[in-house]
Parts: C-alpha cells; structure tokens; sequence
C-alpha cells in the first residue's frame, strides 16, 4: 500500500484505516515508519521487511496470511516495489493463492512526471543507474533513441555525475527536469537543458540533498548526441576548411551553426 513521499497530509483515508484494521504492517524501515504510525495514532504491530532480510521473511509472513491474517505492506515512502522492497512477498501471495490488494497513492515517479513537462503520453521508469562511470555510460548509450521520456531515481551524491554522464552521451541540447524533495519542506523543481541544469548544480542553485527524480526528454530526429556532430564534423573537417565542415554539420545534423561551431570549438579545448 502507499504512503506519503514527504507531506504527510498525502495519505488517503482507506490507507489509514487499513493500517489500522491489518493484524500486521510489514515496513521496509519500521522507526522510519513509526513516524508516519505515530502521526496519525496507530498503534499496530510492525515488522521489517526490507532487501536484507525480504528472502527469510517472505516465507513467514506467507505462512501468517495462510493461517488468515492480514498484512499491510509498506515502505519508506510511495508506493512499495518500486525501487523498493516486496516482490518476493507480492509474487508468493500470488502463488499461493492469496488475494493481494492494492492501496493506491503516492508515487515519486508519477508525481515528478506531471509536474516535468516533460511528453506524459509515454515514458519507461529506469529506476536506478549503475555507480560506477563506465558502466553507467554504457547503460545509457542503449538509451539514447528511445523516445519515451525516461525517468531516473538518483542519490544527491551521484547526481552531479549522473548528469555530466548524460549530457556526454545525451548530447547537451537534451531537455530534462530534475525534482528533488518532492511534497516535502524544500521541494524544489527545475527543468531545461541538460547543459544548464549541470551549471545549476555545480553553481549550488539546485541543492544537493535529499532524494532526486530525474526525468530526461525521449529522443526525436531533431536529437542528435555532442558526440556524433563531432564525428560528423571531422569526417567532414578531412576533405573541405573548417568553416565548410560546421557549415555541412549544421545542415546535415538540422542544428545551428553557431550552436555546432561552439561545441567543436569547446571540444578542441580539450
């Protein structure tokens, strides 16, 4: 079931009853929870049930709903499984037989997408990127056509490289709006380039805390990445000047040349 992802004035009326009627609340962080528990004075026994020990516990809880108990599963915030513990539980129930409802609400995912403006007819949910640069990079070059909008969930510490990673192979035209906080005290929204959102982050204008959801805009015949006008352009660079090779770029690519002259001119910088 969903909880609030910040305001805890999101919650639905059926979410609190439930939590209160249950014989049991499987909470992915009970003491972060019992926050939430406490707020609205529920008193409810609460276990934990998170990706550590998710394997141990799905087979207890499968065994209290078999003798015809009741769990209300929740996570941190939003809506569990997505990114989040359950599945295990979720898809076992299923197994056994045991009918599993859903209790609708809160979902950071949707809520940074209606407010990204960003193309909402369709978009794929990537949830985490990998750590580690390379592989990073490498998991974002197998999306660099696709034309839905993609959605992103990142930590404040990785969120500078994150976006300088994009914007590599992204190119630096492409839209994208970044949320943070969503619902809560600090919320904060910004959406343009993926060129000046870098410069906001680096400038501080965007904070670098709490929980991020980036929304990047899909791809169409007018995006094409930094990387291939480069690649154009020494093609072209070999056989006519320089000033024909942006000329030839910009017109091939459908992009401006002053805009291609600027990233060949920063790229030879380098």
């Amino acid at each position: 079931m969903a909880t609030p992802i910040g305001n805890l004035g999101d919650i639905t009326q059926r979410a609190i009853d439930i939590l209160k009627k249950v014989d049991l609340i499987a909470a992915e962080d009970s003491r972060r929870s019992r926050v939430l528990l406490d707020y609205f004075a529920i008193s409810n026994n609460v276990v934990s049930y998170h990706e550590h020990n998710e394997e141990k516990q799905t087979s207890q809880l499968i065994e209290f709903l078999k003798n015809g108990k009741s769990i209300a599963l929740i996570s941190d915030a939003g809506t569990p499984l997505v990114s989040d513990p359950g599945y295990r539980l979720v898809s076992s129930a299923h197994d056994e037989g045991i009918t599993v409802i859903p209790i609708p609400g809160s979902s950071a995912v949707v809520t940074g997408l209606s407010v990204s403006g960003l193309s909402c007819n369709k978009f794929i949910f990537e949830g985490y990127l990998p750590t580690r640069t390379i592989s990073r990079k490498k998991y974002l070059k197998l999306l660099v056509s696709e034309p839905r909008t993609l959605i992103f969930y990142e930590a404040p510490h990785r969120i500078l490289e994150s976006i300088e990673d994009m914007l590599t192979v992204f190119g630096s035209s492409r839209l994208v709006s970044i949320t943070r906080e969503l619902t809560k005290k600090h919320e904060q929204i910004s959406r343009g380039t993926l060129s000046s959102i870098k410069l906001k982050i680096e400038t501080g204008e965007i904070k670098n805390k709490g929980e991020f959801v980036i929304l990047v805009e899909g791809n169409s015949e007018n995006h094409i990445a930094d990387s291939e006008i480069l690649r154009i352009n020494r093609i072209l660079a070999e056989k006519v000047s320089s000033k024909d090779a942006i000329k030839m770029t910009a017109k091939i690519t459908k992009k401006k040349k002053n805009d291609v002259y600027k990233l060949v001119m920063q790229n030879d910088k380098k």
